[in-house]
């Protein structure tokens, strides 16, 4: 293996996956290091009494023509075992049910009849999404870290950004405004959507990365055979085929960066690699405590002033089939318009497939319940007062089912499993630092996370860095790293060749 080849990628999720069979393909020495005995993370399935629920992440996209896991897939050899869902999902406020068609003409008629204030929102929208999907099939190098970066983002930017460019400047919710958008519903609608995908609602969400965010279902949403976790079981397989490999039960506890800047990795089973280069598909809060003393002063301040995530709390229910609705797998409950969302108040419903036997027993359905959930309420229980920390893990499970009874009602009596998952159990089975999930808030685009560390060669991967959201964005991100290794190992051959071939000083 020539010299500078050597890559370990720390952690099997989407991002790292992808970078990694990325690499492998082009000829480097990959090595991927998952502390768990599955590949996915945050977007693996698991296995429990006959169940395979998906821990976190329920919805795929990206698959379409010119999306990130098209490209990826292409380039890999994949063919992806998905298909698409019709609807793409249910949402059901207070006094009304809105279903999210991906089919256009049964969409205008349904948001005609159901969310009449946002007739104007729809072709703004539209339009922005349809260019900005266009250029992220382009591969920007966004957020720029170099001069030549700069370069090649100017060589992908087309006419029809220029229209939309001043969505890239303000909120969704001051578009919003501006079309004069006030009815509850509209605004909820929206709001429900953005927290999904852009981890805020329409008060800050940047209304350019909104536009995109509230897309997904016309561009689709798909199912994943065998769970949301076959997407990093396919990518794991690629990498192999590639020449990579994947080594399980494997956690990284240490990243020892060498003085000829190579590292050497220690695992908890006492083992070292050495690498070249390093992608770590981890937040900047677990990449900070890998390199201790050795992080870069700006990662330091990064981990101490970043205000931290979204955490989960999760219901992994099993039920009979007889039990569950059948003209949609995936719902989104708001039970009050009034009170923020989050925290129980929205709640997010997939049920498996009926044609995926494999993810049930005979005759039941994995069905996953999620709300969004700050993560320092539930560590300070769990750390000072357990009788405390139960109850309120008892009051979340209440809450999710009630949201739950809006579409499957006797929930409670159906149920023939009912698994709670906190962010304590996140932080268990990922390994993500207090348990966070789903990326940065996307508030800003002039902020956001890139995938540079300040140490050469090491670089971050998943969805802390741009565009980060959903694993079609952990995958537009891996798609960016990987070029960027590639084209950086080649600028290193031509300096070394050149020093090599210049006449040595008489």
């Amino acid at each position: 293996m020539a010299a500078g080849k050597r890559v370990v990628v720390i952690g099997g999720g989407v991002g790292g996956l992808t970078a990694g069979a990325l690499l492998a393909r082009e000829g480097f020495e990959v090595t991927v290091l998952e502390a768990h005995v599955y590949p996915g993370g945050c977007a693996g399935t698991f296995y429990h009494k006959g169940y395979h629920f998906d821990a976190g992440a329920t919805v795929a996209g990206g698959f379409q023509k010119g999306g990130p896991h098209q490209i990826a897939g292409a380039l890999l050899g994949i063919t992806w075992q998905v298909e698409r869902i019709e609807p793409a999902w249910v949402i059901h406020l207070p006094d009304c049910a809105i279903t999210r068609w991906g089919e256009e003409m049964r969409w205008r008629e349904e948001r005609a009849a159901k969310l009449p204030a946002l007739r104007h929102f729809w072709r703004i929208q539209e339009q922005a999404a349809e260019a900005a999907w266009q250029f992220a099939a382009r591969l920007p190098e966004y957020p720029p870290a170099s001069l030549a970066d700069l370069l090649r983002l100017a060589t992908k930017i087309r006419p029809n950004l220029i229209p939309i460019s001043p969505l890239a400047l303000m909120s969704m919710g001051q578009l919003l405004n501006l079309l004069n958008v006030r009815d509850p519903n509209a605004r909820a609608f929206i709001d429900a959507q953005l927290l999904i995908s852009a981890q805020t609602t329409s008060r800050k969400a940047n209304a350019l990365y909104g536009a995109i965010a509230v897309d997904l279902p016309r561009v689709g949403v798909y199912h994943p055979r065998g769970g949301i976790g076959n997407i990093a079981r396919q990518l794991a397989e690629a990498l192999a085929a590639h020449g990579g490999r994947i080594i399980y039960r494997h956690a990284v506890t240490q990243i020892e960066r060498r003085a000829d800047k190579t590292f050497r990795l220690h695992t908890n089973k006492g083992n070292t690699f050495e690498a070249d280069i390093v992608l770590a598909n981890l937040t900047p809060w677990a990449l900070a405590d890998l390199l201790g003393e050795a992080a870069p002063p700006a990662l330091q301040r990064e981990v101490k002033t970043r205000p931290s995530t979204w955490g989960a709390f999760t219901l992994y229910l099993g039920l009979p089939s007889a039990a569950v609705p059948s003209h949609a797998e995936h719902f989104q409950i708001v039970q009050d318009l009034s009170q923020p969302l989050g925290e129980g108040n929205s709640v997010f419903i997939s049920i498996s497939s009926p044609h995926d036997l494999s993810r049930a027993p005979s005759g039941m359905r994995a069905v996953t319940l999620s709300t969004h959930t700050a993560i320092a309420p539930w560590w300070h229980l769990r750390q000072n007062d357990p009788e405390g920390y139960q109850e309120r893990i008892a009051q979340y499970r209440d809450r999710l089912l009630d949201a739950a009874e809006r579409v499957i009602p006797n929930v409670r009596s159906a149920a023939q499993l009912i698994l709670p998952g906190t962010p304590a159990a996140f932080q268990r089975f990922t390994r993500r630092p207090l348990g966070m999930v789903g990326g940065f808030p996307f508030a800003s685009l002039l902020n956001v996370r890139g995938p540079h560390t300040g140490i050469e060669n090491l670089w971050l991967v998943g969805d802390s860095i741009f565009p980060g959201q959903s694993t079609a964005g952990v995958t537009a991100g891996a798609l960016r790293v990987a070029a960027e290794v590639v084209r950086n190992a080649a600028r290193r051959r031509l300096v070394q060749v050149a020093q090599i071939s210049a006449p040595s000083a008489s």
